[in-house]
């Protein structure tokens, strides 16, 4: 009977490590949740299935500076949890070599909503915009042949891609497709706003905050639209052209006069924590964005028409409107987004 029961033993011990590796080698699928308060995706979920492997080889490659030419500027170099993912306090993206871009890193959030991407939208597809950046000269100057061949000599990218893309090459591609389920999981919807907006615990907002909720209705939401806060459409703000880098803006890419100097409108979420302001970081603080919209907006032949009132530019606004629009933009942080250990590097 002794040896009956640790022959069982045996098994049932046997069984258990077993169990235990093959969870480790088990890709499981994501249930993608769309927040209640906000459009549908834009991005079609059953070409590329988010998974638990897919996510973290998405992850890993998000944050690794292999990536670039020098081997030290990863996205999330420019791309800070704690900041929205975007690079505090720089005007403007730095990369190889101490080089500098032309433009501020926009915020990566909620990214599966949209159908552009970049400033200027020169990509129309999630799973294509990493090689924007991975390949600028001025950002990572990545090359994709040599950083296949990295991936296909790291034993622990060949077994992520393994689990993630079984029988299937490490190319790029599936690189690409791994990232993009990072970047789709990267969701911003768990605000005060958000609460509010759904009716949830803690979702209170003061007097303070529903009047620039309602000022922002009157004069902020025809461009930032829907909970998103961005219609993703082009305009140009009547920004002053900045003669040293004259960024053209949405012409580089469809060559039409009419977009010029015409840039994505950006979301307002978690504005606070997202300076400086604007494509090239201009302002460094919520009440200049708001004085540049009352007071110093220029025209152009392509300026956005609800910018132009019969010749009188910008959108009036009062000293205690803007307090009140800024009182209530601090209710569209999502501190569980910013703090969301899923998302961060370690």
């Amino acid at each position: 009977m002794k040896a009956k029961y640790l022959v069982l033993l045996i098994l049932s011990l046997l069984w258990s490590c077993s169990s235990d590796d093959s969870d480790e080698y088990k890709d499981i699928p994501i249930d993608f949740k769309i927040p209640s308060n906000f459009p549908p995706l834009a991005y079609d979920l059953q070409n590329n299935p988010i998974t638990v492997k897919g996510f973290e080889l998405g992850k890993k490659l998000f944050y690794d500076g292999r990536l670039s030419s020098d081997g030290t500027i990863s996205c999330g170099f420019c791309h800070q949890q704690q900041y929205a993912f975007t690079h505090h306090g720089h005007t403007v993206s730095h990369g190889v070599n101490g080089l500098s871009g032309i433009r501020n890193s926009p915020s990566i959030q909620n990214l599966a909503f949209q159908n552009t991407f970049m400033f200027d939208g020169a990509t129309e597809h999630l799973n294509l915009q990493p090689i924007l950046p991975i390949t600028n000269p001025v950002e990572m100057n990545g090359n994709f042949t040599q950083i296949v061949a990295m991936l296909n000599s790291d034993a622990e990218y060949k077994k992520l891609f393994g689990l993630a893309y079984p029988g299937k090459p490490i190319n790029t591609e599936n690189m690409l497709k791994a990232m993009a389920q990072f970047l789709v999981m990267v969701t911003s919807s768990n605000s005060r706003f958000d609460k509010y907006r759904r009716n949830e615990s803690g979702g209170s907002l003061t007097q303070e905050e529903l009047d620039g909720y309602a000022i922002f209705n009157q004069k902020c939401v025809s461009c930032h639209a829907t909970d998103l806060f961005t219609d993703n459409s082009f305009r140009n703000n009547g920004l002053a052209v900045n003669p040293l880098v004259n960024d053209i803006g949405r012409y580089r890419v469809t060559l039409l006069e009419q977009d010029k100097y015409k840039f994505k409108v950006p979301s307002l979420r978690n504005i606070e924590k997202t300076k400086p302001y604007m494509h090239d970081g201009r302002f460094f603080t919520l009440e200049a964005v708001l004085d540049h919209y009352s007071s110093g907006v220029v025209n152009s032949s392509t300026l956005d028409p609800s910018l132009n009132n019969n010749g009188n530019l910008g959108i009036p606004m009062s000293t205690s409107e803007k307090i009140k629009l800024i009182a209530f933009l601090k209710t569209l942080t999502d501190d569980q987004y910013l703090t969301d250990k899923r998302f961060s590097e370690f």
